[in-house]
């Protein structure tokens, strides 16, 4: 298969230059064999060109400008589909040719082929083995649900055993008692009550050293207030002694000429 790229080697537009001198660069980059053929040059190249573009492809004036690319005879596109298939990493596709191994579009092309067919090993497509892996592992997921039914039934049998105590039963109508732990349950009432009457002990004594030492502090308290009330009853007692004491005959006799006395005075000092 041989790639033809129809061009206008005398061309006078830059831009159909520049298009040209990009497709036959990629090309040279991918090293993809190629034969480029001159429509200015050669008449029959620019007739085979024409008639070998299909019409959708064809601009509204009906003349196709170049580059246009060929395989062969089958039409590829041209160069803004190649662009396009480039930028896309599908420009093998574009072209018709096979990727090279180990290359992008190779790569794509597997992971695609992969979704669409499944794993391929040695040119076959592993299906046959998908199948039977999943039908192995049906088998062993079944025969492990069997296995976890069978355990957790005997796990149910377990509890059910353990939960089962021995309780002797009179029908005569007197008390009966039934086994906890290798003692009797009159036995472990009687120790519940002893350990509850030893908290409530513990618990009275505490409230009565609470009350004893508030009371205590308390009288502590009330001395000193009542000592300082003691001495101001004194003090109080002996004040009013002093004022209800009474006056003796000598000291009213020498009040008596002590106020004769200042009257003379005054009366001299008057004449």
């Amino acid at each position: 298969m041989v790639i033809k790229v129809f061009l206008a080697s005398s061309s006078g537009s830059t831009a159909i230059k520049k298009k040209q001198q990009d497709v036959l660069g990629f090309l040279e980059a991918l090293k993809v064999d190629y034969a480029p053929l001159d429509i200015a040059c050669n008449e029959d190249n620019r007739m085979w060109m024409r008639e070998n573009v299909p019409v959708e492809k064809k601009p509204t004036n009906g003349i196709p400008l170049p580059p246009q690319i060929f395989n062969e005879e089958s039409y590829c596109g041209d160069y803004e589909t190649f662009f396009d298939a480039k930028e896309d990493n599908a420009v093998y596709a574009f072209l018709g040719l096979p990727p090279p191994p180990g290359s992008k579009e190779a790569k794509e092309a597997e992971k695609a082929f992969i979704l669409e067919n499944g794993p391929v090993k040695n040119g076959t497509v592993e299906n046959e083995t998908v199948e039977s892996e999943t039908v192995e592992n049906g088998t062993d997921d079944a025969e492990d649900e069997e296995n976890l039914e069978a355990e957790e039934v005997e796990e149910e049998n377990l509890d059910d055993d353990s939960l089962k105590r021995e309780v002797p039963m009179d029908f005569n109508g007197d008390e009966h008692t039934h086994e906890v732990g290798g003692e009797t349950g009159e036995e472990a009432a009687e120790e519940a009550a002893e350990e509850d009457a030893a908290t409530e002990e513990k618990v009275a004594k505490e409230e009565e050293e609470a009350v004893k030492d508030t009371e205590e502090a308390a009288e502590d308290t009330k001395a000193p207030v009542k000592q300082e009330e003691a001495q101001e009853e004194v003090e109080d007692d002996e004040a009013k002694g002093e004022d209800d004491q009474p006056v003796s005959e000598g000291e009213e006799d020498l009040g008596s000429e002590e106020e004769e006395e200042l009257r003379q005075l005054e009366e001299e000092e008057d004449e």
